[in-house]
């Protein structure tokens, strides 16, 4: 009797610790990784896109040798492109646990976005089944702190605010996954997809949550992150023209609310530049698309009518450095080359605040 008994209770905490393991996904937070300071005035920000975490990550020791106050990820973090998601886990903690990268990340606080790859299927939108899971496993890869209200929303948009009085810098932190519409292909052109002319990338509450942060923020600049460049019209592949009302709804926002001196910053697409647009506000539109750091299309010529910089054709990651003064703050931006260290495209502005 007593060897039944034991037997049962031997299946039954087999059950519960099989079920266990099958709906949590716990949280690994990086040791001794830098916390954010939002009270830190921001000098040095690095950026960047597209890391295969199977390449060479040697190239972590550059960036943290540029002792940047933040890193921003602008997507495609990790190349997951799976529906299972203890293989995704598993490629997360591999990167997060990498010891180039954590040896930045203890230095450099980090905060950032996907893209589709580290979302989980290439090019994929709202369609993804997989997607509340795949929050959660980007949110803990970040660390981002339980408290952020992120976690208590669908989709993995974010904002931050970060410096003091008068040298305050706002981040935008957009989801072009979560609730993005179908795009169909296009199978009489070049190009990968039609456009989708009603369709939305950021769905209804993302689109109010950015208008009141907009409109809310004090914040002397503004940065708005997506996977995907905003400007560019002209490449084949993914792109937000390819929404064109959406596109058009983003500009009209900036212009209608006009928050001190906004900037977009983007990454997917394995070559970085410049793009620009005259939105007729005191200043130009500039979008920085970074892209990438582990790979790169090299050699590639495409149309871009927009851009006011070289094609960087090599793996490359983002610096933008801030001088802050009492009425202006100059800003320039740098794309640096991570075989030689050499800065392939310099912008320089000076803004007022």
């Amino acid at each position: 009797m007593k060897k039944f008994f034991l037997q049962r209770l031997s299946i039954v905490l087999l059950i519960i610790l099989t079920q266990a393991c099958k709906s949590t996904l716990p949280n690994t937070a990086t040791p001794n990784a830098k916390v954010l300071d939002t009270t830190v005035v921001l000098t040095k920000i690095a950026l960047g896109s597209c890391n295969k975490q199977y390449l060479d990550q040697r190239y972590w020791e550059k960036i943290a040798a540029e002792k940047a106050d933040l890193w921003v990820w602008l997507g495609d973090n990790v190349y997951a492109d799976t529906k299972n998601m203890r293989k995704m886990k598993r490629i997360y903690d591999n990167q997060k646990q990498n010891a180039y990268y954590k040896k930045m990340h203890e230095e450099t606080p980090v905060i950032g976005i996907w893209d589709d790859h580290d979302y989980g299927k290439n090019d994929a939108g709202s369609d993804y089944v997989k997607k509340a899971e795949s929050k959660k496993l980007m949110l803990d890869f970040l660390d981002v702190p339980k408290t952020n209200p992120v976690w208590n929303r669908d989709g993995g948009y974010q904002s931050y605010t970060i410096g003091a009085v008068g040298a305050k810098i706002k981040f935008l932190l957009l989801d072009g996954r979560y609730f993005r519409d179908k795009l169909a292909a296009d199978i009489n052109s070049q190009h990968r997809y039609l456009p989708n002319e009603n369709g939305t990338i950021l769905g209804v509450q993302q689109w109010k949550w950015l208008e009141n942060e907009l409109r809310d923020s004090d914040a002397n600049i503004h940065i708005i992150v997506c996977g995907i460049q905003f400007i560019a019209t002209d490449h084949f592949f993914e792109k937000w023209s390819l929404f064109p009302k959406e596109r058009e709804r983003l500009f009209e926002l900036i212009k209608k609310v006009n928050p001190k001196n906004p900037i977009l910053w983007s990454g997917d697409r394995h070559i970085s530049e410049v793009s620009k647009m005259d939105l007729g506000l005191k200043n130009p539109l500039y979008d920085i698309t970074c892209s990438g750091l582990t790979h790169a299309y090299e050699g590639v010529d495409e149309i871009n009518t927009h851009r006011v910089s070289a094609v960087v054709h090599e793996t490359n990651y983002g610096m933008m450095e801030f001088e802050w003064s009492n009425d202006s703050v100059r800003v320039k931006t740098f794309i640096k080359s991570i075989k030689s260290g050499a800065n392939l495209i310099e912008q320089d502005w000076h803004w007022s605040k």
